[in-house]
């Protein structure tokens, strides 16, 4: 597909979100609070990504994009990244068949060069194995920055386009990681906070955002449609204004 800015062009506004992003945040503090160690509740993050890309799928979003292991997360203790990794592979080994018969197709974007070879190659299977399927496509965003994005972006066009000293966001769009899917129209964060956290940050930049102190373990398919509810109650002006809107509409 064509990839198109939402500073460059007008998108539509579907009113069923055709691509939702998501931070899930709050799986280590749902365990503590339940006196568990941070894994269990990564582990339960996990029962809710199959919820919440079947309650998509269902709902008619075309895209799921999904921030699991973030190029900062390296700093957390290495007991806790080395167990991500664990568990990581073992959701590929039991998922990817079930989203393949379900026309799901899985993509994995970010910098995969730190991951083993085991994993990339769990990777590149389980995304070749899925994509013809048509129904929703997930990304997970494994060792993904936003700033990592824009600047590999950067460096691919520049590359593209030897001698040029002038670009436009046009050359720049096919090289960022995303470039198949459109700008996401829905934000969600669990956990309480309110930031983005260096996810998709070129990509955000009309999207509208949902926050909400529900831990993601916890995130059910009524928070989905609480969030959903929410988008379909904005008003995507994209720089217009409301008259604009309202007489685009008579």
């Amino acid at each position: 597909m064509k990839y198109t800015s939402s500073t460059t062009e007008v998108p539509d506004a579907p009113q069923v979100p055709r691509h939702v992003a998501m931070i899930m945040d709050g799986n280590g503090r749902w365990a503590t609070k339940r006196f568990l160690p941070r894994v269990a509740g990564h582990v339960k993050g996990v029962e809710t990504v199959r919820t919440v890309v079947e309650a998509c799928a269902n709902r008619g979003v075309e895209y799921l994009t999904l921030f699991a292991f973030s190029s900062e997360n390296w700093r957390r203790p290495e007991e806790e990244v080395s167990l991500l990794m664990r568990l990581f592979v073992t959701a590929l080994e039991r998922e990817v068949s079930k989203m393949h018969a379900n026309n799901i197709r899985l993509r994995v974007v970010g910098d995969l060069s730190r991951f083993d070879d085991k994993l990339r190659t769990m990777i590149a299977n389980a995304e070749r194995k899925t994509a013809g399927n048509t129904r929703l496509t997930v990304t997970i965003c494994a060792n993904y920055g936003g700033r990592w994005d824009i600047m590999q972006a950067v460096a691919k066009m520049v590359a593209a386009h030897p001698g040029a000293t002038d670009f436009s966001e046009e050359q720049l769009a096919p090289h960022l990681a995303m470039a198949y899917a459109p700008e996401p129209d829905l934000f969600i964060r669990t956990g309480g906070e309110q930031r983005i956290s260096n996810f998709l940050l070129w990509q955000l930049a009309y999207t509208e955002l949902f926050f909400t102190d529900t831990y993601w373990p916890d995130f059910s398919i009524e928070r989905l449609d609480e969030a959903i509810a929410s988008y379909q109650h904005r008003e995507r002006r994209f720089g217009r204004t409301g008259a604009q809107l309202a007489e685009k509409k008579n």
